[in-house]
């Protein structure tokens, strides 16, 4: 092992263990450090998308554009999952509530509309529920599966 000039025996240079040791602990704490902001920006999703029907639908749509600017930063995490959901959770509901909105027009079909929205809002209530229940117990949302 080389010394670094005037260092004693004790001394490493770049090459030695320490450097490695040293890279490994910045590594580790940059990537602790981007998982922690990844659970806490989906905490903050999850609060997005509970609130949607306080705000019209525009925390919702706050929410799908953060899931998809920050989906790459997810990936390969157990957070990559839950950006799948949430995402699907959006789509979904947005197909059905189109549904409903069509069902609505006829004006026949009012009630149908109206069963069908609160049916939509207790799935999605369950989706949110469920998606935080599994954030807070670092769980992903589809074991098994990547992202």
């Amino acid at each position: 092992m080389k010394h670094a000039p005037g260092a004693g025996p004790g001394a490493a240079t770049l090459e030695g263990t320490m450097a490695t040791d040293y890279t490994t602990q910045v590594t580790t704490t940059v990537d602790s450090d981007k998982l922690d902001g990844l659970r806490k920006l989906s905490h903050i999703l999850y609060a997005l998308y509970a609130i949607h029907w306080l705000t019209g639908g525009i925390t919702a749509l706050i929410a799908i554009v953060v899931n998809y600017v920050k989906r790459d930063d997810a990936r390969g995490t157990l957070y990559a999952s839950h950006f799948a959901w949430q995402i699907r959770t959006f789509w979904w509901a947005i197909l059905w509530y189109a549904v409903g909105g069509g069902l609505f027009l006829t004006v026949l079909l009012i009630p149908m509309a109206i069963g069908l929205w609160c049916l939509l809002s207790l799935w999605m209530l369950y989706r949110i529920i469920k998606g935080w229940l599994y954030l807070n117990d670092r769980k992903p949302m589809y074991p098994g599966e990547q992202f």
